[in-house]
């Protein structure tokens, strides 16, 4: 009988570190999945900011943080979805919510001065900038600044911020177009012409650049096209712009001519410059 005890006692014990081992094995099983749930949770994250469509982004994001408002990244996440999908005036107060979180960054505070320049409220976007530490040196928040020191017409600033700015990417195209942008407006044509060639290096296929190129030549009475890789349409959108920049400066008939060669080289039918053309020959003969 004693012996019996003895048996029962050794099996009842293997039996109970088998439990715990059971409930080991189970404990680091769940912390496992939860990590594989935290990794697959953030994959699906960058995917919904990258490549999925913006406003399906929208959705997910409005939705987990519902669900978890206190996750800093998801508030993120939503308010830079909202940037993505072109809705900036609903994308201020995410970003609001999200600068006042435990765990902010200084680029969120970033992002909120990106959005309230979006939505043209200009003094409030410098004002947040100008709580951001100048420690915090990004190109983004260099692209803004330049921004801002154009909107008040101080240039020597402009030129100092995107110029720090161009430093501090591999991809300045579309940097370089503004800052070339912000030179044509100024009158300072040749050097925005310069600029505007420096971003099509950069990038070949950004029309904007090539049609403020234009524009900078048109400005200079320069109405040969530039020598860059354009399609045919391309061209064309391009010599209606060179042939309205003609005219605003009085040279009509040069307009005219290059509103003909703008409607001959489109390969559709060029309704914008056929009214213009019939507007120039209407003004003409009355």
């Amino acid at each position: 009988m004693r012996q019996f005890k003895i048996l029962f006692l050794c099996l009842s014990g293997t039996a109970f570190l088998a439990a715990c081992d059971k409930n080991a094995d189970s404990d680091e099983v769940n912390r496992a999945m939860q990590n594989v749930n935290v990794v697959d949770e953030s994959n699906l994250n960058d995917i919904m900011l990258s490549v999925a469509d913006p406003n399906e982004a929208v959705t997910y994001f409005k939705r987990a943080t519902d669900d978890q408002p206190d996750r800093t990244d998801l508030q993120r996440g939503l308010a830079q979805s909202l940037i993505r999908a072109k809705r900036p005036s609903e994308a201020v107060p995410a970003y609001e919510k999200l600068v006042e979180m435990e765990d902010a960054t200084n680029e969120d505070k970033v992002g909120l001065a990106d959005a309230l320049i979006r939505t043209d409220d200009w003094d409030r976007a410098k004002a947040t900038l100008d709580a951001v530490p100048p420690t915090h040196e990004t190109f983004k928040r260099y692209r803004l600044e330049a921004m801002i020191a154009d909107s008040e017409e101080d240039w020597e600033k402009a030129d100092s911020f995107y110029e720090i700015a161009a430093g501090l990417t591999t991809k300045p195209a579309g940097l370089l177009n503004n800052w070339g942008y912000s030179k044509l407006t100024r009158g300072d044509y040749s050097e925005a012409e310069r600029l505007f060639s420096e971003a099509l290096k950069q990038d070949r296929k950004l029309f904007t650049a090539k049609n403020n190129m234009v524009l900078a030549r048109g400005a200079q009475r320069n109405y040969n096209l530039p020598v860059m890789p354009m399609e045919q349409t391309e061209r064309a959108e391009l010599l209606h712009t060179l042939a309205m920049s003609a005219i605003k400066q009085g040279d009509v008939e040069i307009g005219k001519g290059l509103l003909r060669e703008a409607i001959d080289t489109h390969p559709q039918h060029f309704e914008a410059a056929v009214r213009s053309l019939r507007a120039l020959e209407s003004n003409v003969s009355n």
